[in-house]
């Protein structure tokens, strides 16, 4: 398959603290050493809990936020050392959907003129053109013409959330970071937006890098998987794979939460005890250490290589030699 994004060892920090003389000496460590790879036309999710760097790494690979070290190559070409002018020709191909749908919205401005902006940036259309082409999108997410001269203030959050992926399609972009796009949406709302996304991602041939918390919502839609801890990739896999063979017990843990809707199925739930290590202050060895019950000697000591076990499957783990 044809490769469309690529990340290779990306890591990104953000200064906490400084000494006496004003400079960082404290620094957290968000996003450690990320490396995959997004094919076109696929789902790739990135899934992890609170504070695991999964939205960091979406920012970064739509550069509003610049990686440390590292290299990040979208279709072919370098984007991790490039400037803010740089980039902008860049961004019609690379399109995000936020997790707030009213935060991401200019309550300022109405929908058509937000949805037209990117037009506006990346086109000459004329404003007659701007807005038969605004019409169309708005249709195509299920919202009519007619929400055009409203005010953001005057949606639902579901309606936003349409509204937002209408903007992102504006450009017809080639890949789409969705940072959480249902998490703040009603369940009965999360189906549509997901079979909306499913249904555009058919019609329009995009590449989605699907970020969220919410595994039974990543097995739906994704194609592959990368789960992350404290900054690190620990599995990545495809969908099949990962969810009838996880190998990481991080991942082995997360599924275990994972709710089944059969009453009388009991499912063995996994409870991770310790607590969580300091992002300032990583742990020598495997980072998922002190919550592991298999622990070893080594696992405080040194920290894992990722591993090929099976084709498409790799993990980063010592109990996997």
């Amino acid at each position: 398959m044809e490769k469309i994004l690529s990340l290779k060892n990306v890591s990104k920090t953000f200064p906490v603290g400084k000494n006496l003389l004003g400079k960082p000496d404290k620094f957290v460590h968000a996003v450690n050493n990320v490396s995959f790879d997004v094919y076109k036309g696929e789902t790739f999710s990135i899934v992890g809990e609170s504070g695991c760097g999964k939205s960091t790494t979406g920012r970064l690979i739509n550069h509003l936020l610049t990686p440390d070290t590292g290299s990040i190559q979208f279709m072919g070409k370098e984007i991790s050392n490039l400037t803010q002018d740089q980039m902008r020709p860049m961004r019609k191909d690379m399109q995000m959907i936020f997790q707030d749908p009213a935060g991401s919205l200019n309550p300022r401005m109405r929908v058509e003129d937000l949805i037209a902006e990117p037009l506006l940036i990346h086109t000459n259309m004329s404003r007659e053109e701007r807005m038969k082409e605004v019409s169309e999108l708005l249709g195509i997410v299920g919202l009519s013409s007619k929400h055009a001269k409203r005010f953001p203030h005057e949606f639902s959050g579901g309606q936003k959330q349409r509204i937002g992926i209408a903007r992102a399609l504006t450009v017809k972009p080639k890949l789409i970071i969705a940072d959480e796009p249902i998490s703040a949406l009603d369940v009965s709302i999360q189906a549509q937006v997901l079979n909306l996304l499913h249904h555009l991602q058919e019609k329009f041939d995009l590449t989605y890098v699907f970020i969220s918390h919410d595994l039974s919502v990543v097995e739906m839609i994704s194609d592959r998987i990368a789960v992350m801890y404290l900054g690190f990739v620990v599995e990545t896999a495809p969908k099949e794979l990962l969810y009838k063979t996880p190998l990481h017990p991080y991942t082995q843990a997360l599924l275990s939460a994972v709710p089944i809707p059969d009453p009388d199925y009991q499912k063995e739930r996994i409870i991770l005890e310790g607590d969580i290590p300091s992002t300032i202050n990583l742990p020598k060895g495997c980072p998922f250490a002190a919550r592991c019950k298999m622990c070893r000697p080594e696992c405080l000591e040194q920290r894992p290589e990722t591993k090929e076990v099976e084709p498409g499957h790799f993990v980063s783990c010592h109990l996997y030699k």
